[in-house]
């Protein structure tokens, strides 16, 4: 009887001395390990890629804002799977996709509504938008909702009415689009973009002369 009371209080001694030891190791020295690594290799991505102007944070490279005036460069459309009324930057209250099929009646609409009004947006005294010139991006919302990009065809088709809007030449406007697009990663990966909060930054700077 007391060897077996001895025995199971070495095995509930050497369980917890495992469960302590593991503690340590996983909740507290792998953790700081990795984050320290993170923040001496990959610092920028490691504090979410924060965009900064004026010396403050104003948003990140990974994540799309809502609620730009015409005068700005406009994101892809945001349909999550629920919004907020609060943060009008960051509508989105869950990101993900609709999951609506593609004859789906409802994104057939949204699509359609969604066309008609980059085109008429878009369209200024001396320039008209063609709805064959309007690329999907514009219409129909990423995966997520929070597509921080938007392709370079979506950008130019924007250029006249941000232009006309901030007393700027087309050529002005056009070259802050070309100097804000990234290629493909590595050559290959993946499509050339233009990230709108950025782009909207420079804009901002070229307007107001900084």
């Amino acid at each position: 009887m007391n060897n077996s009371v001895a025995n199971t209080g070495r095995l509930l001694g050497a369980g917890l001395r495992a469960l302590l030891v593991l503690t340590l190791l996983t909740g507290v020295v792998y953790p700081l390990a990795v984050t320290g690594v993170a923040q001496a290799l990959f610092p920028d991505k490691a504090n979410g890629s924060e965009i900064k102007a004026g010396g403050k944070v104003v948003g990140s490279a990974l994540i799309g804002q809502q609620g730009y005036s015409l005068d700005y460069f406009q994101p892809r459309p945001a349909r999550g799977l629920g919004e907020n009324s609060v943060n009008t930057r960051y509508r989105l209250l869950l990101s993900g996709a609709t999951n609506r099929s593609g004859d789906n009646p409802e994104l057939i609409k949204w699509v359609k509504e969604a066309k008609a009004k980059v085109v008429r947006e878009n369209s200024t005294a001396g320039y008209k938008v063609r709805p064959s010139e309007v690329p999907a991006d514009a219409v129909t919302s990423s995966g997520s909702g929070l597509d921080p990009d938007i392709s370079p065809q979506y950008a130019d088709l924007q250029v006249h009415r941000v232009a006309e809007r901030n007393g700027l030449s087309v050529t002005e406007v056009r070259k802050l689009v070309d100097a804000h697009t990234e290629g493909r990663g590595l050559g290959f990966l993946g499509e050339p973009r233009v990230n709108v909060l950025e782009l909207n930054i420079a804009l901002k700077a070229l307007v107001e002369g900084d």
